[in-house]
């Protein structure tokens, strides 16, 4: 035998040890969990060569990292106008003795967010497309200064011409237009809709270019944020995509039960202050002043605070605020969204929240759009059913709602999904409120969803046939990405 291929186990052997120690320190450098770190760990020595290029493939965070690069590398605005912190006054006749506990969540969020909860906003709920779309329209058509837009998808379809056209509009009368489309979301409908606003001559921009499927359902890095502001002083943001199914009566197409705000008050803000991060992230163009923000005038009895969240510098935002709730709340926790996985620490708080006697109910669509979504959500039912939380699946048409409530007193409100892509992987803006009477309505409307839907019970889940449950089990391993 050649004597130099007689040696080639001793270089390999060598090769197989430093980059595996590489890689085995990496994961000790950078995984948060303890069981991830030890599995990759061992996957790394166990399987040599394969572990490390599967851990390179899977476990590195480059989405995190690729996020804060691109972020760092364009400019930002900055704080447009100066918002004040609502006064301690405020704070505690909005909450009164029996929210008190509820400061420490005050705290909490200010903290994470570095932004102030800003006193004197109006905060109105919109019901579907029937409800939200006239009233945007409307808005649109009486700015005399600006327009900024973002969503995620724009269809091309008759509800979505109805907005090019009143920007189109807009723009004739001289107003200053800006519309942020998400890059995928943009897709849906051909043309796409940011060819159309561009040839109508309204400035368009499209978030993150992307070379991903149309209508991909699993793609990262997405802007899932959904702001309009007109004049710098009405708001409008929730969880409504700009579509005809949002609409009521629309055949063929399926109902997509939604629900957005209509938002004024100093708040407003803070959503154009996201809008114009976004913006200037995208195109470098900063918008500060006039006519885009303004001085802003208390408009209603609302302690509201915006939170941007994303991969970025906003990473874990609302992650921390949902589970900083969930400790606060002392009586009832309601949650309504249309993905449900959450992670283990998610999962934990609301079955501490339950054995402490705060009622928690998790309503949950019984159809969903995305049947892998569903399958995972499914395999993560018996794990909050077990502890006494109450878990609710409403009939179709298919609720894209996202609301929580907590003590009949704070509402949150906004884009963000219970699951990886909102919380970890997109980029979201949710709003946090203070108000007996607006969390009062929106748990009636909640409680008014539950008595049409259908208690799941943890004897329906463990009924399923074993082919039904090793489906969803496997469907759970894949929801880190889903």
């Amino acid at each position: 035998m050649d004597p130099i291929l007689a040696l080639w186990p001793y270089p390999a052997a060598m090769l197989y040890v430093v980059v595996s120690v590489a890689a085995s320190g990496h994961v000790v450098l950078h995984k948060r969990d303890t069981r991830a770190a030890i599995g990759w760990v061992g996957a790394i020595w166990l399987a040599p060569i394969l572990g490390t290029l599967l851990y390179i493939w899977l476990g590195i965070n480059r989405i995190e990292r690729r996020a804060r690069a691109l972020r760092t590398n364009r400019p930002l605005p900055g704080p447009s106008i100066a918002l004040s912190e609502c006064s301690a006054v405020a704070l505690g006749q909005a909450l009164a003795s029996d929210g008190a506990h509820l400061k420490s969540l005050v705290r909490l969020v200010r903290d994470v967010t570095r932004l102030p909860l800003i006193a004197g906003n109006c905060v109105a709920p919109l019901v579907d497309g029937d409800d939200a779309y006239p009233a945007m329209i409307q808005a649109i058509d009486e700015a005399s200064r600006s327009v900024t837009l973002i969503t995620y998808i724009f269809r091309n379809d008759r509800a979505g011409r109805g907005f090019l056209e009143a920007l189109g509009r807009a723009v004739a009368r001289g107003v200053g237009v800006r519309v942020l489309i998400d890059d995928v979301g943009g897709r849906y409908g051909w043309p796409p809709m940011a060819h159309l606003l561009r040839r109508a001559g309204i400035p368009v921009a499209t978030f993150l270019s992307t070379l991903i499927p149309w209508r991909f359902q699993y793609s990262n890095l997405r802007t899932h944020r959904k702001i309009l502001v007109v004049d710098g002083t009405i708001g409008f943001t929730g969880g409504m995509n700009i579509g005809e199914g949002n609409c009521r009566g629309r055949e063929p197409l399926p109902l997509i039960q939604d629900l957005h705000f209509r938002v004024t008050g100093p708040v407003v803000a803070q959503l154009q202050e996201a809008f114009a991060d976004d913006w200037a992230f995208c195109t470098g163009e900063l918008l500060r002043g006039e006519p885009w923000f303004t001085t802003l005038e208390p408009a209603g009895p609302v302690l509201a605070r915006g939170i941007p969240d994303g991969p970025d510098e906003d990473f874990e935002k609302l992650r921390l605020t949902l589970l900083g709730a969930i400790a606060c709340a002392r009586s009832s926790i309601h949650i309504v969204t249309p993905y449900f996985l959450p992670d283990a620490s998610l999962i934990t708080a609301l079955n501490v929240a339950s054995l402490r006697g705060v009622e928690v109910d998790i309503l949950l669509p019984e159809e969903s759009d995305l049947a892998l979504v569903r399958w995972a959500s499914t395999a993560h039912l018996p794990q909050v059913l077990g502890r006494g939380c109450r878990v609710w699946l409403s009939p179709p048409p298919f609720d894209h709602t996202k609301l929580m409530l907590a003590d009949g007193l704070w509402a949150l409100l906004g884009s963000a999904n219970w699951d990886p892509r909102s919380l970890r992987l997109n980029f979201e803006f949710n709003v946090e409120c203070y108000d007996r009477e607006l969390a009062a309505s929106l748990t009636d409307r909640v409680r008014a969803k539950m008595e049409q839907a259908r208690p799941l019970r943890l004897s329906d889940l463990d009924g399923r046939s074993l082919a039904i449950r090793l489906r969803d089990g496997v469907a759970r391993l894949f929801s880190p990405y889903l």
